[in-house]
């Protein structure tokens, strides 16, 4: 059973991967950190909460189980697993043209008719790594209908992938067994086992009344939710899962996560109106 088991230690041998979109809360920042803190050894990887998949593009484990909520993000990670060259095609198709505001206005308005028609490809694949290039502060919002309403950066040239990260990645998710799955965090989690390693990048708590943001998808994520989230954690900790959740340092997430280890991290934001604003102070907790 033990040589069945994967290491976070192997992570280490491995080619570098990393995240091809900007996304609010990524962890690229964190994964120092995150990596000393996860389990020696442990059975499958889940993240219910995928985003730019900075962690497991670190780690790579051997199985994986990867979620989200938002479609168009799952596309992504599904057209690199099936066709990684017709991503990289697509994008520096886009890439070949200057871009002016036009131009950027127009190609949001061509992915947003996919996402209204829910066609999922490789060409709307490269349109969100595009966008996410090209968008104000690197942002990935929607309105309330899920359309993509990011205005434009002034970015007029520029290659938005590097392409051998985008056809490792392909590689890495086709050589191995990676489920992705999309929905609620909790039907994800529904198979964890005992020994399996869960980490919950959820979206983030709010540090004040005003400074809420979880517009990654219409249905956004409620206080409710985390409430929610912090319920499973307990049931998964009582199952004999590994755990490992980051968020806010904020007294709810302290409340929510009572009795377990939580450890304070400074950080940099790297996506706030404010510059000013650009730091803060996270929290990591674990069941271990």
């Amino acid at each position: 059973m033990e040589n069945r088991k994967q290491t976070a230690s192997a992570a280490l041998k491995k080619r570098e991967l990393k995240p091809f979109v900007k996304w609010a809360g990524g962890k690229t920042q964190l994964l120092g950190k995150l990596m000393e803190r996860m389990p020696d050894s442990y059975g499958t990887y889940y993240e219910p909460f995928i985003g730019g998949g900075a962690l497991l593009l670190a780690v790579q484990p051997d199985r994986a189980v990867i979620n989200d909520t938002n479609a168009q993000l799952l596309n992504l990670y599904r057209q690199l697993c099936d066709d990684a060259e017709a991503v990289v095609s697509a994008v520096n198709q886009l890439d070949a043209a200057v871009c002016g505001k036009e131009r950027y206005l127009s190609v949001r308005e061509r992915y947003n008719e996919k996402i209204r028609e829910e066609q999922r490809d490789a060409e709307s694949a490269a349109m969100l790594i595009w966008l996410n290039k090209h968008c104000y502060n690197g942002l990935y919002r929607v309105n309330s209908k899920g359309f993509f309403n990011v205005p434009y950066n002034n970015r007029v040239t520029g290659r938005s992938i590097g392409e051998d990260n985008l056809r490792k990645i392909g590689e890495y998710l086709r050589g191995h067994c990676v489920a992705i799955r999309e929905g609620d965090f909790e039907t994800a989690c529904q198979d964890v086992k005992a020994g399996d390693f869960v980490y919950f990048d959820s979206p983030y708590v709010p540090e004040s009344a005003t400074a809420c943001f979880s517009d990654y998808t219409k249905e956004g994520f409620t206080m409710k939710d985390h409430r929610r989230l912090a319920a499973l954690f307990r049931r998964l900790d009582a199952l004999g899962a590994k755990l490992m959740l980051s968020n806010h340092s904020v007294p709810l997430m302290r409340e929510l996560y009572g009795g377990y280890a939580i450890q304070q991290v400074e950080v940099r934001r790297a996506i706030n109106r404010d510059a000013s604003r650009r730091t803060g102070r996270e929290i990591i907790v674990t069941n271990f």
